[in-house]
């Protein structure tokens, strides 16, 4: 799927957090992460349980609001397949985006922050602005 560039004028440089859905069991599970996104794909830095759900469903949702205190300025829902990638290069290129991303261009990036990447092929993505 061809992400809208609305989605992704939005989400590519956002530091806030997406809010992860899995499930297992027919049981949901949501938790907060931080992500990355280029063309199309949405790297995210996991472990515990959301890392042992996609390994078991990889059917996923996620979502992104940025919001001024109680009012939301937009949002975004993302719904696809994601992937446990083993590839140790993809990790740690992974891992910069991520860290830059939240902690700005000139952070000392740790080598292995643990947990494993996941990306999500996105499937459809949605936006709204209020």
């Amino acid at each position: 799927m061809t992400v809208p560039e609305a989605v992704e004028t939005l989400i590519a440089d956002a530091a806030v957090s997406a809010h992860l859905a899995t499930s297992v069991d027919d049981r949901p599970h949501v938790a907060p992460v931080w992500f990355a996104y280029h063309d199309g794909v949405v790297s995210v830095l996991t472990g515990g349980r959301k890392l042992a759900n996609v390994r078991e469903n990889p059917r996923v949702a996620l979502s992104i609001e940025r919001a001024d205190g109680p009012d939301a300025d937009w949002s975004v829902t993302i719904r696809g397949t994601a992937r446990v990638v083993e590839d140790p290069e993809r990790f740690r290129s992974a891992v910069r985006r991520v860290f830059r991303k939240y902690q700005g261009p000139d952070t000392d990036v740790p080598d292995d922050p643990g947990g494993a990447l996941v990306e999500i092929e996105v499937g459809s993505a949605t936006a709204s602005r209020y």
